[in-house]
């Protein structure tokens, strides 16, 4: 449900702002690069973000350790979600799937720890556990919301069926996808999430294709008085409603260029002419 042009209501009542922050490439490696990434989080704030995206996999834990330290006690009105489904095995050092209701009780359980709070407002299921039944995957989720440690579910890389048959399980709030101006073979998924609602989480929000495309893109960005990132981001913020990009960055700068995507309006024109690209790219 979208309240304005400038937010979106995830689950139909929590209030965020569409362009987001995605803290995968943050380094929580100790010293200057530490530094550096604390710095990008809060001024991911100051900015006016009111999503940021994490995950268990970004880093094993680190990356929600990193946020809680940059931001917490977080201000009203700032989402961080996070997700679980990957691990990394204690024997073999390799992360793979895993969905299992105890396990995913056990990730839940650490990704309150980490990022300091008793519920997380919005969590994905990271991807689907094929050696799992769905139905008990979103099943257990379902009876941590119940619990009150999860206010809202969210699933990352399904299909149009595998959505459908979560939500026979219950409620989605959200979806996060690879999808950008030039990769949109998740075009259905968006469709269905626009049909009922649901965030759509775009990441890599930001893809080069070939020089056609990019000089296109480079050709709208000089007419809009924008950057070419700015220019792919603008279009995934007009493409639907529902669509919440999440661009992420390990440098103030390229923050502060893609927070003010959300201010460069393209033309019916320009529009068009991008949504072309997807054939040629």
């Amino acid at each position: 449900m979208t309240s304005d042009t400038g937010t979106f209501l995830i689950g139909g009542d929590l209030a965020v702002r569409r362009l987001g922050f995605g803290a995968m490439h943050l380094s929580a490696a100790p010293g200057p690069e530490r530094a550096a990434s604390l710095a990008v989080a809060r001024r991911a704030v100051e900015l006016g973000v009111t999503l940021i995206d994490t995950a268990h996999l970004y880093g094993g834990g680190a990356n929600e350790e990193l946020l809680a330290e940059a931001l917490h006690p977080y201000p009203d009105g700032l989402l961080v979600t996070t997700k679980v489904g990957v691990v990394r095995s204690p024997e073999t050092g390799e992360w793979g799937y895993d969905s299992r209701p105890a396990a995913l009780r056990e990730q839940v359980d650490h990704a309150l720890r980490r990022l300091r709070v008793e519920r997380i407002e919005l969590l994905q299921l990271h991807r689907i556990d094929p050696e799992t039944p769905l139905a008990d995957q979103i099943g257990t989720l379902a009876e941590l919301r119940t619990e009150g440690k999860i206010g809202r579910i969210g699933l990352s890389e399904v299909t149009v069926a595998e959505l459908a048959a979560a939500r026979e399980v219950t409620a989605i709030a959200s979806v996060q996808n690879r999808y950008n101006l030039l990769d949109r073979e998740h075009e259905p998924v968006l469709d269905a999430c626009e049909a009922a609602g649901i965030a759509f989480l775009p990441w890599r929000p930001v893809a080069w294709g070939g020089a056609g495309a990019t000089a296109e893109v480079a050709a709208v960005a000089a007419e809009a008085g924008a950057t070419p990132t700015q220019v792919m981001l603008a279009w995934l913020l007009a493409r639907s409603p529902v669509v919440l990009p999440i661009p992420g960055t390990s440098r103030v700068a390229h923050l502060e260029e893609n927070v003010a995507a959300a201010d460069v309006r393209l033309t019916p024109s320009q529009r068009d002419r991008l949504d072309r690209l997807a054939a040629t790219a």
